[in-house]
């Protein structure tokens, strides 16, 4: 798995407010009103392990954003330059099944049908590369989606290839309700492409929970615009002309005329500007909020905000150009670059994206003091731009050498924050589930609930004659929870051992087969 990150430019924030979970994967998450639980993980964790693992020891709704960067199935090997920060690392973005755990398969199957029914199309509509891929994001998005809390957004980084795949996935996990939007970032320059359209854009697709934070984030103006709009200046500064009007024709004061402008003939009514409009030079009386429509034009006038026409044409309001400007952000991203060759905030990781593209999207969809979780963080771009929005963050990835990166990046970026770094590389234990007493004394109520029935090869068996397993082994983050717990008989629990239940129905399936040793 490839080691990840990168870099600035920070976006203008205001303010603004916009789930509960529908169910888990493993063991249980919280119900829908239930509030978050404290995160079982300490602020600044960087684990160096298998993400599935350590997802299924977090618990559940303990994030407030997550944002993941995985490989994009591109069939592109990529390899960092000699010399650089991730030399070590190489990797080949492309999949096999033979690269997937086999047990992934029948857990999707069994767990989430229409999602599985889903993955095996693409694997015949596209190739069992595509498949292997899918299997791969789904058990680990299925984990995503348990931990994420209920004002949470998830942000998962792709190209091309498989992102009408990954739209498809997502929707069968999130629910088609929890789209937002489809991201494009500009991530380089046209390429010469002999008969296509020039590759140059990478995807982002957002989904949230129904009660996600959203804040009015805003993305600098193009000078070009600023030129042609802000053609107005007066002492105060360059302002631009806009509407005091809305359309349609309303009745009372928005509707009445004003100092001989009456907007109703135009078929129009007094509308005016919010009050992020407003510069900071901006006195306001009090109750200024509550006054009639006329009123408070009379206080905008009074301050020097109304732009009266030379001739007879309606009067407009004067947008100042202030530090707050800006343009609401947009899902085309074309003003954040890729990164050159020689910025500083590159590692010369071959994936790397900028510290800017990161920040935007922390400081829309998540407040200072949330936890933002990278699964596949690689060289610290998510990590670096939510300590530098005042966000607390973990960071997971397989690789150890983005363990060194990290703490690179830190101590050039954060000024020496590298010693409040923690390394683990450990499954971490849930604290969200309650006490759990020991498995072995829902042994009564699970022979009960099977009607004496091993769960793997289905036989009646005496009481005496099933033991209490594991359906997701321990060493894999599985717990004590009820809803992890199964019976089976002697030989069944041998077979499965510390296998998932998927992997011991493969190898059931060869032992029953035609010269496969049933004796």
């Amino acid at each position: 798995m490839p080691v990840k990150g990168a870099p600035r430019s920070r976006p203008i924030l205001e303010h603004a407010s916009v789930m509960p979970g529908r169910g888990s994967y493993g063991a249980p998450g919280p119900a829908v009103g239930v509030e978050p639980s404290r995160p079982s993980i300490r602020n600044r964790t960087v684990f160096t392990r298998d993400n599935l693992e350590v997802l299924r020891g977090m618990d559940s709704a303990s994030v407030d954003l997550i944002y993941l960067d995985p490989p994009f199935n591109s069939n592109a090997t990529y390899s960092a330059p000699i010399g650089s920060d991730a030399a070590e690392e190489a990797f080949r973005d492309s999949w096999t099944l033979d690269d997937v755990d086999v047990a992934w398969h029948g857990e999707i199957a069994e767990r989430e049908p229409a999602l599985y029914d889903l993955i095996s199309a693409a694997g015949r509509a596209h190739s069992r590369g595509m498949q292997a891929y899918l299997v791969m994001m789904s058990v680990r998005m299925l984990e995503l989606r348990r931990v994420l809390s209920a004002t949470g957004s998830v942000y998962l980084h792709c190209d091309p290839t498989a992102s009408h795949y990954l739209k498809a996935m997502m929707d069968a996990i999130w629910g088609r309700d929890a789209y937002r939007s489809e991201i494009v970032w500009r991530r380089t320059s046209s390429h010469n492409r002999a008969k296509r359209w020039g590759p140059i854009h990478d995807t982002i697709l957002y989904y949230g929970r129904k009660g996600r934070t959203w804040h009015r984030t805003l993305q600098p103006l193009d000078p070009e615009y600023v030129e042609a709009k802000y053609r107005h200046r007066d002492d105060r500064g360059q302002y631009a002309t806009d509407n005091l009007t809305g359309p349609g024709v309303r009745s009372g004061d928005t509707g009445s005329a004003w100092r001989g402008c009456d907007p109703t003939p135009k078929g129009r009514h007094w509308e005016l500007p919010p009050d992020r409009a407003l510069p900071d030079w901006f006195s306001r009386p009090d109750g200024y909020a509550d006054m009639p429509a006329r009123q408070r034009l009379e206080v905008l006038d009074d301050q020097g905000l109304i732009h009266w026409p030379e001739r007879g044409s309606m009067p407009c309001f004067r947008r100042y150009l202030t530090a707050r400007s800006g343009a609401p952000v947009a899902d085309m991203v074309l003003d954040i670059p890729p990164l050159q060759a020689h910025s500083r905030e590159r590692t010369r990781y071959p994936t790397q994206k900028p510290l800017a593209l990161l920040e935007r999207i922390i400081s829309a969809s998540s407040s200072e003091g949330d936890l933002v979780l990278d699964p596949f963080c690689g060289c610290a771009t998510t990590l670096i731009a939510a300590e530098r929005l005042a966000r607390r963050w973990i960071g997971i990835d397989l690789s150890p050498v983005a363990l060194g990166i990290i703490r690179e990046r830190m101590e050039r970026d954060l000024g020496g924050l590298v010693a409040a770094v923690i390394h683990r590389e450990d499954i971490p234990p849930r604290t969200d589930l309650g006490p759990i007493p020991d498995y072995r004394t829902h042994r009564h109520a699970l022979y009960g609930s099977q009607e004496g029935d091993c769960a793997l090869c289905a036989v009646h068996f005496p009481y005496r004659n099933l033991t209490v397993d594991h359906i997701l082994p321990r060493s894999q983050g599985g717990t004590d929870h009820p809803s992890n717990l199964q019976l089976l008989c002697a030989a069944c629990n041998s077979l499965k051992g510390t296998a998932s239940m998927a992997e011991a129905r493969a190898r059931l399936a060869r032992r029953d087969a035609p010269g496969g040793g049933r004796p």
